[in-house]
C-alpha cells in the first residue's frame, strides 16, 4: 500500500493498494465516467434506484453519475491553498459528534447525489481517499459494494495505525521513511 499525493500541498491524498496500477481517486473516477460500466451497474442495482431515487431510466442515471463526477473532479481540482477540506469531508457516521483518531470519512458533490468518496482524516483539513461508490441505499452495510469500500477504509485505517500513523505528522514521517 502506498499513498499518492492528490495536490502538491500535501492535504490531500489517495490510497494505491498493492498490484493497482492507479490509485483509489482515478479508479473511481474512471469507473463513473465510463458509460458501460456505470449502465452495468445500473442494470444490477434498478431496485435500488427506483426505490431509493425514484429513476426508472438508465440513461438518467448514467447523464447523472457523470455529471456529478465531473463536479467532483472540478472541486478536487480547484481546490485552493485557503480551500478548507473540512467543508468538504463529513464524518461517515452522521451521528458522530466528536474527532477520532483516523476518522473515516464522506465526500461528495454539494447537491443530492449518489456518488461518494471515502477517506481517512489525519488531520483537521488533511485526508487520504481510500475510494468511492455509488450509495443507492439508506446505509452502507446494505450492499456488498459499499460494504467494500467499508472494508477497505478499515483496512487502510489499521495499515496506518500498524504503521505508527496517527496524524499529518506522523504521516509525514512515515512518508520519509519510505522514500527511496
Amino acid at each position: 500500500m502506498t499513498f499518492d499525493k492528490v495536490i502538491d500541498d500535501g492535504r490531500l491524498w489517495a490510497v494505491r493498494f498493492d498490484n493497482d496500477k492507479d490509485n483509489a481517486l482515478q479508479k473511481v473516477m474512471s469507473q463513473w465516467a465510463d458509460a458501460g460500466w456505470l449502465a452495468d451497474f445500473f442494470m444490477q442495482n434498478i431496485d435500488d434506484l427506483i426505490s431509493y431515487f425514484k429513476i426508472t431510466n438508465i440513461e438518467d442515471a448514467i447523464y447523472q453519475t457523470m455529471e456529478d463526477r465531473d463536479e467532483l473532479a472540478c472541486i478536487i481540482m480547484d481546490i485552493s491553498p485557503d480551500a478548507d477540506l473540512d467543508q468538504f469531508f463529513r464524518p461517515l457516521e452522521n451521528s458522530r459528534a466528536r474527532e477520532m483518531i483516523l476518522g473515516k470519512e464522506k465526500g461528495r458533490p454539494h447537491h443530492r447525489s449518489w456518488l461518494r468518496l471515502y477517506a481517512i482524516k489525519l488531520s483537521m483539513g488533511i485526508y487520504i481517499i481510500t475510494g468511492g461508490a455509488i450509495k443507492l441505499t439508506r446505509t452502507m452495510q446494505e450492499r456488498e459494494h459499499t460494504l467494500q469500500e467499508l472494508e477497505k477504509m478499515e483496512k487502510v485505517r489499521n495499515f496506518l495505525l500498524n504503521e505508527h500513523v496517527f496524524d499529518e505528522n506522523s504521516f509525514v514521517d512515515y512518508q520519509k521513511e519510505i522514500e527511496p
